[in-house]
């Protein structure tokens, strides 16, 4: 059973493929360009070839980190155990991350105020007032 999510979303349009990757084509696109380039490079090893495309590998990231999805979940889709899963969205973050083409600025460059233009708070997980406990000898 071969699983080939990427090709299937690749003929999307692209405010669609957005929608679900949360990553624009171009973007992705780039990103398989450098994931294959450092497959390319790295030595080869022995053993069993990879089960799913570079797309598809891509893929479990925004999956995994956009939706919320567990590894287990993701895993069911596109056939593989949790570990595996795991193993894959970091080895993906790991190349983006070394290309020097995702890196967010350093603390130094977010502290000086002449660069900051936007600041965005994620105010989704705010706790809820719990409700008060009733006191003792009270049936209600």
């Amino acid at each position: 059973m071969e699983i080939k999510k990427y090709a299937v979303l690749s003929k999307l349009p692209k405010t669609k493929f957005k929608r679900y990757t949360g990553v624009n084509k171009d973007v992705f696109q780039v990103m398989v360009k450098l994931v294959s380039e450092h497959e390319q490079k790295r030595k080869k090893k022995e053993g069993r070839t990879a089960h799913l495309s570079i797309g598809d590998q891509i893929l479990m990231a925004p999956e995994y980190y956009r939706e919320y999805r567990t590894l287990f979940h993701i895993g069911t889709d596109y056939g593989l155990d949790e570990s595996n899963v795991q193993r894959t969205v970091a080895k993906i973050e790991s190349i983006l991350i070394q290309s020097g083409y995702f890196n967010l600025p350093g603390k130094k460059v977010l502290l000086s105020a002449d660069k900051i233009q936007t600041i965005l708070t994620d105010a989704t997980g705010t706790p809820t007032a719990r409700p008060e406990k009733s006191p003792k000898g009270s049936k209600d």
